[in-house]
């Protein structure tokens, strides 16, 4: 019963968690491997996590301290590029433009704000749960937000829709 609880709690939220992975580390295959930590450490509290009603939370929290973990070990640490491969010409040139130099932008913030940014803005979370998330005070959690935010429009510029 609990293999199959849980593998129906995977296979429903990889792909959303995944995604928030990405946006923190900017790198998919990084994400895939932070998706993979959250869900190895949530199967391991399964008999403890599943009846609360908050898997989602402590799984995506298990991703956030993991991704910030590696931030500060930088054992991992690659460095990226400014010159971006040439994109295929297809009508959505303009939005994957803007795609592209939003993630460049979000990669440039601190680890801690990219998280903030993340949670606050992509995950829609509240400063509560955010502040919970990542262990901050309300205050620090508001703080980082308008700092990154500011931060964000400075790094893109005009290439920010408005």
């Amino acid at each position: 019963m609990r293999d199959q609880e849980f593998t129906e709690f995977a296979v429903a939220r990889a792909d959303r968690l995944r995604r928030t992975a990405y946006l923190m580390c900017g790198d998919w295959h990084r994400a895939q491997d932070l998706t993979q930590i959250g869900l190895a450490k949530a199967y391991a509290a399964w008999h403890r996590i599943h009846g609360d009603g908050a898997v989602d939370a402590y799984v995506r929290q298990i991703i956030v301290r993991e991704f910030l973990s590696q931030q500060r070990r930088r054992s991992w640490h690659e460095r990226p590029s400014d010159d971006l491969p040439e994109q295929a010409g297809d009508g959505g040139q303009d939005r994957a433009e803007l795609r592209l130099s939003l993630l460049a932008a979000l990669a440039r913030l601190t680890p801690k704000r990219r998280a903030v940014i993340v949670l606050r803005y992509w995950e829609d979370r509240s400063v509560e749960e955010t502040a919970s998330a990542l262990r901050m005070s309300r205050s620090a959690v508001k703080s980082a937000s308008l700092r990154g935010l500011a931060e964000l429009r400075n790094l893109l510029g005009e290439d920010l829709p408005v």
